[in-house]
């Protein structure tokens, strides 16, 4: 079984050494963390390896994930290159979300094939998105790929590859369906607020509609899931919205409905669209 050497076992890097260890796919060889410490907590809950002291303690390995923040990964790559660690047909792989395999290119010199492997699954607490792994989409890319889909449905994942320099736009993607969707959480319960309800009765108010929107956005698509106000053409309501709401919240309901004006442009009518795109940029006169 050919063995996996782990640079940087943080959330990330200890869940999926740990899920390729119970696959059986992959033995476990170093794991190496900045504090000795965290090398040994990352062993215990990995199952299997050797907490290493220094880069140079790792053993000979066929497989190596760099799993350190994405500011470290070149470095950490450069370093790898410099140790004469890395033998010929080696595959050094990081997991970082908007970085590709070009981060790698030192141990790509060195003989070493490389790419990238993203899961789509957030990693807040490893023991939890172990449970997860089963059916996440797994991002792909580099002269590494064939190999890292296999190490991916080894995790029960479902591999796809990126188109070169797709990664960043990839990343990006994720960002508007995790983060922001997280923003826009507390962007409506702060409407709400305004409104008078407490946070409580605002999140219990927004919890069902907002499940209920992003299952028709799914299973419908954007276009025909789209209602609303501006889906409607009805500027005399977006006129009344920008009225009332707070100073603070403004600008972000103005982004989102251009936005949302783009998405409805098939479905409103031109003087409808130009009215709403106006008032939105504040260069007409609300309603």
């Amino acid at each position: 079984m050919d063995s996996l050497n782990v640079i940087g076992a943080g959330k990330l890097g200890r869940t999926l050494a740990r899920a390729w260890h119970q696959a059986g796919t992959l033995a476990i060889g170093g794991v190496l963390c900045r504090e000795p410490a965290h090398a040994a907590e990352a062993v215990a809950f990995i199952g299997a390896g050797t907490a290493a002291a220094t880069l140079m303690s790792l053993p000979a390995a066929r497989w190596w994930l760099i799993a350190t923040p994405d500011d470290a990964i070149a470095g950490t790559a450069a370093q790898l290159a410099e140790s004469g660690l890395i033998r010929q047909g080696d595959v050094v792989f990081h997991a970082s979300g908007v970085l590709d395999a070009a981060a790698l290119r030192a141990v790509a010199v060195a003989g070493a094939s490389t790419g990238s492997l993203h899961p789509a699954l957030s990693f807040a607490e490893p023991a939890r998105a172990l449970q997860q792994l089963p059916g996440t989409p797994c991002a792909i890319e580099g002269a590494a790929a064939a190999e890292l889909e296999a190490l991916a449905r080894a995790l029960g994942g479902q591999p796809f590859r990126l188109a070169p320099g797709g990664k960043a736009c990839y990343h990006a993607a994720t960002v508007f369906a995790s983060n922001y969707l997280v923003t826009l959480t507390a962007l409506a319960a702060e409407a709400a607020m305004a409104a008078g309800l407490t946070g409580p009765q605002a999140l219990a108010l927004l919890a069902p509609l907002m499940r209920q929107t992003l299952d028709n956005a799914l299973a419908l698509g954007p276009e025909r899931a789209l209602t609303g106000p501006i889906a409607r053409g009805d500027v005399a309501t977006v006129a009344s919205h920008l009225a009332a709401l707070p100073p603070t919240l403004q600008p972000a309901y103005r982004a989102l409905g251009h936005a949302t004006v783009a998405l409805a442009a098939d479905r409103l009518p031109t003087d409808a669209a130009a009215r709403l795109d106006a008032l939105l940029a504040g260069t007409a006169p609300s309603v």
